[in-house]
């Protein structure tokens, strides 16, 4: 009797799937959480909410079709597949993501109002969380995660005897992946202060990035040849190939290191740090701007001159003030 359930098609299941529920649910929190401008020209938070589904739904149902057609000629003429294209393949495609989400990760906190541009002379919250970066970062990721199901599971296309176990083994892991996408969406939004939401989302965001790098490096590290292992766990339970470890797999975890895999990972999050540092440093110096600025104008109170919560109170305080000054 054929086996119904294969613990290793369930964990490509869970990890692309968690991969892909994370990124959805931060586009939404930051869109929920970010003061988007009364603006007759712009997107409301409702359109963007939704052009995250929608975006979402037909990048799924795309890559579904593509892995569909690719993979149903190569069980039926039972070709054998190049595992060496399929890295690179892989690879590339998560080298390509992590640069999408460290983008991201640098955008948030200028969504949610933190960081702030000077343009013509004039210091203003940036407001370019915009249909069409949704629809490309969105769609693009999510396209990514469900694809890379398809080019895992090639292989037991190709073998042709475990196909039985594809149903329930795909139930099974969704229903983890998504279950955990859900928690860090509801960590999201149980947390009241913006700060601390934007700090978290950071954070996830920055370490996903890190752990794509490390991956899609390591990809290459296998086509062309790997570097000297430095440690390995010998205890099952922290295998990052299986559950529960699994979980933590998108963000840069892995129960054996080898010198690219350590190389790669400290300096992609060191390089994280420091660009997230210089934005930091940038918006104090913009910000002690906007206290000269509305000094030389007339006295306010600190909420109003040095406050970048994004709050709309004191959004339209300091708007104020520079029309004053100016």
């Amino acid at each position: 009797m054929p086996n119904l359930f294969d613990y290793a098609m369930c964990t490509i299941f869970a990890r692309e799937f968690m991969e892909g529920a994370i990124i959805i649910g931060e586009f939404r929190t930051v869109i929920q959480k970010s003061d988007i401008p009364q603006d007759a020209n712009a997107a409301s938070k409702d359109q963007m909410l939704r052009e995250v589904t929608v975006s979402a739904a037909i990048a799924a149902f795309f890559a579904v079709m593509v892995v569909v057609i690719v993979a149903i000629p190569l069980a039926v003429l039972s070709k054998e597949f190049d595992e060496e294209v399929a890295e690179w393949i892989e690879g590339i495609s998560k080298v390509i993501a992590a640069l999408c989400i460290l983008q991201l990760s640098l955008k948030i906190p200028k969504w949610m109002g933190y960081y702030k541009n000077k343009k013509d002379g004039k210091i203003s919250q940036s407001f370019d969380l915009t249909i069409t970066s949704i629809r490309f970062n969105v769609a693009w990721n999510v396209w990514r995660e469900v694809a890379e199901c398809g080019v895992f599971l090639l292989p037991f296309f190709l073998d042709g005897n475990n196909l039985v176990a594809i149903p329930l083994s795909a139930v099974i892991g969704i229903s983890v992946g998504l279950t955990v996408g859900f928690l860090v969406y509801w960590a999201n939004q149980s947390m009241k202060e913006k700060h601390y939401v934007c700090i978290f989302v950071t954070i996830v965001l920055a370490f996903l990035a890190t752990g794509l790098f490390v991956g899609g490096c390591h990809e290459f590290e296998e086509i062309l040849g790997e570097t000297r292992e430095v440690w390995a766990a010998k205890n099952d339970f922290w295998s990052h190939k299986e559950l529960p470890m699994v979980i933590l797999k998108p963000f840069g975890y892995s129960s054996s290191r080898s010198l690219l895999q350590i190389t790669t990972f400290w300096c992609f999050l060191g390089v994280t740090a420091a660009l997230h540092l210089i934005k930091f440093q940038e918006m104090k110096r913009l910000d002690l701007e906007l206290q000269q600025l509305a000094t030389k104008g007339k006295p306010i109170s600190n909420s109003s001159s040095s406050s970048i919560d994004g709050d709309e109170q004191d959004a339209e305080k300091g708007a104020e003030v520079v029309k004053d000054v100016e």
